[in-house]
């Protein structure tokens, strides 16, 4: 029932639609319990004994999150008392080690639990290991990076006082379990999410229509291009070898591209329609990163809710600490003022993306995939004064459309150098295929062994896939441009709509018959 196009999800989602609104309707109040009670019947369908790790996650952070908010009390309450003002500050820096000790505990806990599932066998495996040592052999709970990260948001922020926290244990149980982000997300915040959960409301026909249709848009993502192209970019990436020419891997990288958006944005298109058919608006997550002018650009607009995440909670934390600013300092009179003011920020975004390729896995492709963009984000803003002059010095008009275009196709092309760390999980393979990428291209070699190493239906899986990103490339133009698509959509007669809804459903239903094994599950629910 976790896959979001199966005949039991959209069974289980009628019923949990139906029972929410007659509950609202008869007792005009108590919705949120029947999401709550379809969350974690939702959760159960995953496996009963992944429901340990979601009640730790949520018993955890909620009785840290009270614990701060009497810990505050407390420190008011003794302070106000207190005789003169040296003795007001020593309450408060008693009271602030507290705390700061309370919210250790809760990210040690949380971020333990989460890093033992994720990442202790692939670590012994590494030392070599035998199985007595392996961790659990349960299965990763679903959601459990996505659920972490958003409670631990929300213990951060009750830490720093941005929120009161919630002192019904099932409300927040609820925030924490809501059944569409759970399998890829978004990371929702507490205070943009939580009111919406527990407000009463009635059907939204016009918001059930738009997430009607982002629910088809991205169905249409997942299963015409994601699980149409799956079995062709394994075949092209899955067997690096010496002989491989360099134009199969180009082409591999380049469907691999658009493979993995329409999968990941195809289900966060999905979830956010499902969660509007509630009436509840979730996170935007993706806004159409491939338009992006830079590297820096293109991550402010893919996974957009981690992004903020780290920039929130790793970022400015670690460049605005003071042993940055006296780093930045020393730069700014060794190195030069902007050497001074981008330095730490630049040692920041190392790190960032560090852990965001260790969020995704342990394994070494991972880590030099994120350790890629991080260096290159600190490379670009720390080489900016050199391509400004350089910019002046050619007379390149930087506001021009030639130029807004070229940084588009150069941007993209320096995402897909780093698919290449992403997708192909040996080293020595990666090294082998950007060696013949440049050194063995071989351009008429391609349909040779694509040929030589058939796959079913290749021609019918590339025409549909193409379709399918016109279609995507259409309205992701036009959202580029500040046009509501669905909004354009449902503004239109009746009898262009239903030939839109018409189009777009056969065309998904024969993707979906042509290809039903392709592409399994979602992939980021798999980090």
């Amino acid at each position: 029932m976790t896959q979001l196009y199966s005949f039991q999800f959209l069974a289980f989602l009628v019923v949990a639609l139906a029972a929410y609104y007659i509950v609202g309707r008869i007792f005009h109040r108590g919705q949120w319990i029947v999401l709550l009670v379809a969350s974690m019947g939702f959760y159960l369908c995953s496996g009963w004994q992944n429901l340990f790790f979601i009640l730790f996650t949520a018993v955890t952070v909620w009785l840290l999150g009270l614990a701060f908010a009497r810990f505050d009390g407390q420190c008011k309450e003794l302070r106000s008392a207190a005789s003169d003002k040296a003795e007001k500050k020593a309450i408060k820096k008693q009271f602030a080690k507290r705390k700061w000790a309370v919210l250790l505990v809760g990210l040690v806990l949380n971020f333990g639990v989460l890093g033992y599932m994720k990442y202790w066998n692939t670590l012994l495996q590494g030392f070599g290991a035998g199985d007595a040592f392996t961790a659990s052999q349960l299965l990763l709970p679903l959601g459990i990076s996505f659920y972490t990260f958003q409670s631990v948001a929300y213990l951060i922020d009750t830490y720093n006082g941005k929120y009161d926290p919630q002192r019904n244990f099932a409300k927040f149980l609820l925030f924490v379990s809501f059944f569409p982000q759970l399998i890829q997300g978004p990371i929702n915040r507490y205070d943009a999410l939580a009111e919406q959960l527990y407000a009463t409301r009635r059907l939204d026909l016009q918001m059930a229509k738009r997430g009607l249709i982002l629910f088809g848009f991205g169905l249409m993502k997942k299963t015409a291009i994601a699980n149409t192209l799956y079995v062709v970019v394994n075949n092209c990436l899955d067997n690096i070898d010496p002989g491989i020419p360099g134009s199969v891997v180009v082409f591999g990288i380049l469907l691999y591209s658009a493979q993995q958006y329409a999968d990941f944005s195809g289900g966060i298109d999905m979830v956010r329609g499902v969660s509007q058919l509630f009436g509840i608006e979730m996170a935007e997550n993706f806004r159409q990163p491939y338009f992006s002018i830079s590297l820096a650009d293109f991550w402010r607009r893919w996974h957009i809710t981690l992004g903020a995440w780290m920039r929130d909670y790793v970022f400015y934390p670690f460049a605005l600490r003071p042993t940055m600013g006296k780093l930045g300092k020393w730069a700014g009179k060794h190195m030069g003022k902007h050497m001074g003011r981008t330095l730490p920020a630049c040692l920041a975004n190392i790190l960032v993306f560090f852990l965001v390729g260790l969020w995704h896995g342990a394994d070494a492709h991972f880590i030099t995939w994120g350790l890629y963009n991080g260096i290159v984000i600190a490379l670009a803003d720390l080489c900016m004064p050199i391509f400004t002059r350089m910019n002046k010095a050619l007379h390149i008009n930087m506001e021009g459309r030639a130029h807004h275009w070229f940084c588009i196709i150069r941007t993209f092309i320096v995402v897909n150098i780093g698919w290449y760390f992403d997708r192909i999980y040996d080293f020595g393979n990666c090294l082998t295929a950007m060696h013949n990428t440049i050194f063995s291209f071989d351009p008429l070699l391609l349909w040779t062994w694509l040929n030589a190493n058939p796959v079913d239906g290749f021609r019918m899986r590339l025409a549909i896939a193409l379709i399918a990103c016109i279609v995507v490339f259409i309205v992701s133009v036009r959202k580029e441009h500040g046009i509501d698509v669905i909004g354009s959509l449902l503004a239109r007669r009746a009898v262009v709509r239903y030939a839109v809804y018409v189009l777009v459903f056969f065309f998904t239903v024969y993707a979906f018959i042509y290809a039903p094994a392709s592409g399994g599950g979602f992939m980021y629910a798999n980090f």
